[in-house]
Order: structure tokens, then C-alpha cells, then sequence
């Protein structure tokens, strides 16, 4: 299987934590060259300094358009291209509340980080990627069911996982790739301080019985980023612990 990446250059949203930093470690060590972007300068600091001269911090909010671009022109200053994207950043719902009685601040604002803030992204990574170059958007489990009390959540999800079809029918012919990966519930510090009892009951949802690690979904995000996927566009791929089998 072919995942060599040496003289690629990657782009990370998200990359100072989490899914995000697995990301990161997985394309450095499969021979990439990476931006790791993050809210977080500090956090996105501590990841890049692992890798020396084949990583990159920068402090960047993606529900700002020219901070999109900024990381973008980061990526091809520093490295000369960009070849791969892993649109990463995301929150979860901050109170959980039926349909009825969710606030407009939390809704817009989970709204402006996984799905404008994935757009911004992929408005700025999409006309300047060269040619073989594969974008990979992290979606989830809510991309295609969902779960009650996280109307934002569920709905920036599903439209994520459309737009990166549509992104994908786009840029076919320029021989560039768009994916969605379905993320389950993932052991990471978004989950820190949560209820135990609902922690062990969300591990049960998956049948194989427990949290993803993350860097189980970044292997398959790397597979994406990789030759070895050239011929996979416009997929929604489910990464899941058999979670979306039931």
C-alpha cells in the first residue's frame, strides 16, 4: 500500500490537540511536511516543535476568512505547495437542548466553526492545491444519524458531509480529491469532564465497545491523504466502531 507522503505539504486545522495532533504525527511520519493550525498558539506550538523543520505553527480561527488564507499562504511560503488538508477544527454543542429551545448564539456559533469555518477553508486550500491533492474533512457519526438535544451539532454535520460531495464533483477534473471521514465518539479532550455514566453508555453505542483513540482516525485520514486512496472522491467514510451499523 502506498502511503508514502515525502514532498507533500499538509495543512491541519485543529492540529494542536486531539484528532487533529494524530494527524499531524501521522503525516510527519509518513514523510509530509505540515502546517499545524490552531485557535491555540500555544497548543499549536507545542505539537509543531516535535517535528523540527517539517512542521509549522500557526495561530489561525477559522470562522475568520482571512485567517484561512493566511494558512494557506503559511503553508506555500514555508514549504512551496500544498498538497493535502485535513479541515479538522470543530466545537461540539455547548448545552444540550431540544430543537425549541436552542439559544441563536449557540447555534450560529457551532454553525460558524464546523461548517463556515470548513468552507473558509476549503475556499482558500481548493484553487491553490496542486494537481493528485486531497482534501479531508472531519465529519462524524452525526454526519448521518443523530442524537437528541444537538440540533447544531447534527445539522453542521450533514452539511458538512454535502458540501464536501459538492467540493468533490468540483475539482474531479483538476485531479483533486474530497473526503469526509465519520468520526465516532473519540476519547480527546472534548470529552473531559463529562458525566461517567454517559461516557460508559456512549462507549456501549459502539459495538466494538468503546471510545476511538485518535489516532485510529487519523490512520484513516492519512489513507485518504495518500496515493493509496486515488481513487476515492466525494466519499463519506465512516470510522466508527460499527457505531452507524445498528
Amino acid at each position: 500500500m502506498n502511503i508514502d507522503l515525502n514532498g507533500k505539504v499538509a495543512l491541519v486545522t485543529g492540529g494542536g490537540s486531539g484528532i487533529g495532533a494524530a494527524c499531524v504525527r501521522q503525516l510527519v511520519a509518513h514523510g509530509a511536511s505540515v502546517v499545524v493550525a490552531d485557535i491555540s498558539r500555544s497548543n499549536a506550538t507545542s505539537v509543531a516543535q516535535q517535528f523540527g523543520d517539517q512542521a509549522l505553527a500557526v495561530e489561525a480561527d477559522v470562522v475568520r476568512p482571512e485567517d484561512a488564507e493566511r494558512m494557506v499562504e503559511a503553508a506555500i511560503a514555508q514549504f512551496g505547495a500544498l498538497d493535502i488538508a485535513v479541515n479538522n477544527a470543530g466545537v461540539g454543542v455547548p448545552i444540550k437542548a431540544p430543537v425549541g429551545e436552542t439559544g441563536d448564539d449557540a447555534w450560529r456559533r457551532v454553525l460558524a466553526v464546523n461548517l463556515d469555518g470548513a468552507f473558509y477553508c476549503m475556499r482558500a486550500q481548493l484553487p491553490r492545491m496542486r494537481k493528485g491533492g486531497s482534501v479531508i474533512n472531519l465529519a462524524s457519526v452525526m454526519g448521518a444519524v443523530a442524537t437528541e438535544g444537538s440540533s447544531s451539532y447534527v445539522a453542521s454535520k450533514h452539511a458538512l458531509v454535502g458540501l464536501t460531495k459538492t467540493a468533490a464533483l468540483d475539482y474531479a477534473a483538476a485531479g483533486i480529491r474530497v473526503n469526509a471521514v465519520g468520526a465516532g465518539f473519540v476519547d480527546t479532550p472534548l470529552l473531559t469532564g463529562r458525566n461517567p455514566e454517559w461516557l460508559t453508555a456512549v462507549a456501549a453505542a459502539h459495538p466494538l465497545g468503546r471510545l476511538a483513540q485518535p489516532d485510529e482516525i487519523a490512520s484513516a485520514v492519512t489513507f485518504l491523504a495518500s496515493p493509496a486512496a486515488s481513487f476515492i472522491t466525494g466519499a463519506y467514510v465512516p470510522v466508527d466502531g460499527g457505531y452507524l451499523a445498528r
